[in-house]
């Protein structure tokens, strides 16, 4: 008989997560899921546990963990209230982890869980811009495969496969342009929550929709590009592509541009994530003929999504640099989304904070450990709620 892939699922709650577990309801009989973590869903992680049989849960909230261990008490059912003792209840590697818990809240998680898997999917962007030198040496120790799951960098990734990354001349990624690209800039000053929401492709979650509209989701996904591939800022270009149906080009100095296609559907490098190395398996999408002849792509422009500019000087290798621009980043869209702030007041305080004089050392100290990054992160967090009091 042959033996289950095994699975282990953080942020299983999540719009990653429910993706993955949609996926694996075909497969149910050649799988096993270990683990499944959630932050307050538990409704949604009992229906999970319950269709897959799932022993192990890590519920990050206290109320919700307390809750939990009521419920599963005479179940046979472990259940954690964080990632620090796994070792209580994973006993080997198994074979697949998809690390897609949102945040900052999604660092400690997805370095805790490396040593415990042969392949670890990462859709947490804050984990590999702030953690990146961390995690990617953690996972030499552990001899832990590494996939990025966003869409532009499992493009790239799939693209550049086992080539030398010096053979690549230039990296370009795609953005949508979000809800704003057509909009007269005089208009921006009025732009609402719900506006902002309204993401013209993805369904996703309310602050990635707003980093989107400011295009800082971008500014990440260029930073992330250069960690994971160890390829210069310089060198990375974001186009606009309204349809979101090509997701990078690779310019490879050879002369050949190769680029990926896909539809609005993260199911595809999830998918791809997990069955890599199994050429038994497929997912059945035709080619949108339309679209390709429709790609109409352009230059972005600077003016209307001024956060791109913050690319200009950014340092090229990890630092807690990098914490400072989530951190702030994140705490602002908080603020936002609360109506305590327009949505131009985002980049507006954004600029000012990451060129705060106190904050210009973290562009060449380097973090230690994860709780380096927590602790500048809230730092950065209660600077931001200072620097935003109105007056």
């Amino acid at each position: 008989m042959k033996r289950k892939k095994e699975i282990m699922i953080l942020g299983s709650t999540g719009s990653i997560g429910k993706s993955l577990i949609n996926i694996l309801k075909k497969y149910k009989s050649e799988i096993k899921i270990n683990l499944l973590s959630t932050n307050t869903n538990l409704k949604e992680l009992s229906k999970q546990r319950k269709l897959f049989n799932v022993k192990n849960l890590i519920i990050s909230d206290y109320k919700t963990y307390i809750t939990a261990k009521k419920i599963f008490k005479n179940k046979n059912i472990r259940i954690l209230n964080n990632f620090k003792n796994l070792k209580k209840i994973i006993k080997f590697k198994v074979d697949y982890v998809m690390s897609s818990i949102s945040g900052l809240e999604g660092l400690i998680p997805t370095y805790e869980i490396i040593k415990f898997t042969k392949t670890i999917a990462i859709a947490n962007k804050e984990s590999i811009i702030c953690g990146w030198e961390i995690i990617k040496n953690e996972a030499k120790k552990n001899n832990t495969k590494i996939i990025p799951v966003d869409s532009e960098h499992f493009s790239i990734w799939s693209l550049i496969g086992s080539k030398n990354i010096n053979k690549v001349d230039k990296i370009y990624i795609t953005a949508s342009g979000g809800p704003f690209l057509n909009k007269p800039l005089k208009d921006l000053k009025d732009i609402k929550v719900n506006d902002a929401l309204k993401h013209p492709n993805w369904s996703m979650g309310k602050k990635i929709s707003v980093d989107s509209a400011t295009m800082m989701n971008k500014v990440f996904e260029v930073i992330e590009t250069n960690r994971l591939f160890n390829f210069k800022l310089k060198n990375i270009v974001i186009l606009i592509h309204k349809d979101s149906y090509l997701h990078a080009i690779v310019s490879f100095k050879s002369g050949i541009k190769s680029f990926l296609v896909h539809e609005t559907d993260m199911r595809v490098p999830i998918y791809n994530s997990l069955f890599f190395d199994n050429e038994t398996k497929f997912m059945n999408q035709n080619l949108d003929i339309n679209k390709l002849n429709n790609l109409k792509i352009k230059k972005i422009n600077s003016k209307r999504f001024n956060v791109i500019n913050i690319l200009n000087k950014y340092p090229e290798f990890n630092t807690l640099f990098d914490t400072v621009l989530v951190a702030a980043n994140d705490k602002l869209v908080h603020k936002f989304l609360k109506k305590q702030l327009s949505f131009l007041d985002i980049s507006k305080y954004l600029m000012k904070i990451i060129n705060l004089r106190e904050f210009r050392k973290y562009r060449y100290l380097k973090p230690n450990n994860t709780q380096d990054i927590i602790d500048l992160a809230e730092y950065v967090g209660l600077k931001v709620d200072k620097l935003c009091v109105k007056p």
